[in-house]
This record gives C-alpha cells, sequence and structure tokens, in this order.
C-alpha cells in the first residue's frame, strides 16, 4: 500500500517566471514620491533601500535606526525567516539618503524607533508600504509606459534587486547570501527569467550557415493557376 501510495506522481503546476522592474522602470518609480513633503522623502528612502537591499517587506517595516551602520562598510542588519540575522551592504547612495532622513525632525511617538514611522508616529505596518507603493506606482505610470500593464508588489523590488546584482555579474552564491535564501538552487528562478543574460550567451554562439530560400512555384503550377 505505501509503495503505491509513493508511485503517485507529483502534481504538475504552472511555474510563472519572476517579475521585476527595469532600470527605466525603477528611475521612474522612484522618481514618483514628492521630496518636498515629510511623507515623500520616507517613501523615496524605503522604496530606494527596498530596490537595493532586497529586504522583505516584513524586514523593512521592522527595522529599527540601530540596525543601521551608515559609517565605513555601512550595511543594514535584519532578522530574516527562521529568526537568522543577516548584513547586507548599502550603496554610497543608499547610505546618503538614509543619513539624510535620519536626520528628519523625529515624529515616531516615545518608544518607537522605527526607521520609517507612519503620519501618526507608530511603525508603518505592511499595508501602508502595500498602499504608499500603489500610491507612487499609479504617478510613475505616466511617465513610463511598460509600468501600465506590470504588478508590482512590495516582494518585486526584492527581486528587482536580486536581478540588478545578477545583471551585474554577481555570483548566485553571493546573491542567495544578500536575499537570506536557504539554498543556493532557489536564486536559480532569477536565472531563468533574465533574458539579458541567456541573449549575451546567445550572441556568443556561432551563426549557422544557412540562408532562407524564397519559395517559387514550378512552371506547371503556374500555368495551372493562369488556368483558373
Amino acid at each position: 500500500m505505501i509503495q503505491r501510495v509513493l508511485a503517485i506522481p507529483n502534481q504538475r503546476y504552472e511555474k510563472k517566471l519572476v517579475g521585476f522592474l527595469t532600470h527605466p522602470e525603477i528611475v521612474a518609480l522612484l522618481s514618483a514620491p514628492d521630496q518636498c513633503t515629510w511623507a515623500g522623502r520616507r517613501d523615496f528612502t524605503l522604496l530606494l533601500l527596498a530596490i537595493q537591499s532586497g529586504l522583505r517587506l516584513s524586514e523593512l517595516t521592522s527595522l529599527t535606526r540601530s540596525d543601521l551602520v551608515l559609517g565605513t562598510g555601512a550595511h543594514v542588519r535584519c532578522m530574516g525567516k527562521g529568526r537568522k540575522e543577516r548584513c547586507t551592504p548599502l550603496t554610497r547612495q543608499c547610505a546618503t539618503v538614509l543619513k539624510a532622513w535620519l536626520k528628519e525632525p523625529g515624529r515616531a511617538r516615545d518608544g518607537c524607533d522605527a526607521v520609517f514611522p507612519n503620519a501618526r508616529g507608530g511603525r508603518l505596518s505592511a499595508g501602508g508600504v502595500q498602499y504608499l507603493l500603489a500610491k507612487h506606482l499609479a504617478v510613475a505610470q505616466k511617465s513610463c509606459s511598460s509600468l501600465r500593464d506590470k504588478p508590482v508588489s512590495p516582494h518585486v523590488m526584492r527581486h528587482t534587486a536580486a536581478m540588478e546584482l545578477l545583471q551585474a555579474g554577481v555570483d548566485r552564491s553571493v546573491i542567495a547570501l544578500w536575499l537570506g535564501h536557504e539554498s543556493v538552487e532557489t536564486t536559480q528562478i532569477y536565472l531563468d527569467a533574465n533574458l539579458a543574460i541567456k541573449e549575451q550567451a546567445l550572441a556568443k554562439t556561432t551563426p549557422l550557415k544557412t540562408k532562407a530560400r524564397r519559395y517559387r512555384a514550378d512552371d506547371a503550377l503556374l500555368q495551372f493557376l493562369r488556368s483558373l
């Protein structure tokens, strides 16, 4: 009986390619927040950090000021899945933006040291991040037509960070450590979705020495067609 159960084949399911933002789409999204306002500067900083670091939504919303190291070797510490702590390096641009953001007049309530507080001074929720992303996406779609039919979620920004690293030539094992993946094999999904890398591989192949020929009807067929 057990052997018969084990012999049952696994159910097949459709495996879709991961979604991610292209460079023009990243620029359009980061240009959407109005940085003349407190909320706009907060949102810009959050989106930039999400796209550069690849942090999960829960990791972004739980960040505290003590999790940021913005001096030499700038990085962000977070507690990922399985209660595993990891450190993610920050680009010079992202570290500079975060430094400026932390100097903003405090709006957080007493006892709340969240990096990204909401308008009432509490910790920004997952729903709050999804709301602000949707709001700025609607603005970005006006200047970037490819965003109009593309679903963009906080997890898509995480995929975007991975694809930026992959396109820069970073090894899959490093990307797995960067994102906090349990296995390097999990990172394979980004390689599958990266058309640019496949095109580069295609360019290195030797073209086949063949030519396409046009169809030419023989005389008998032409005579038959004229007789119709």
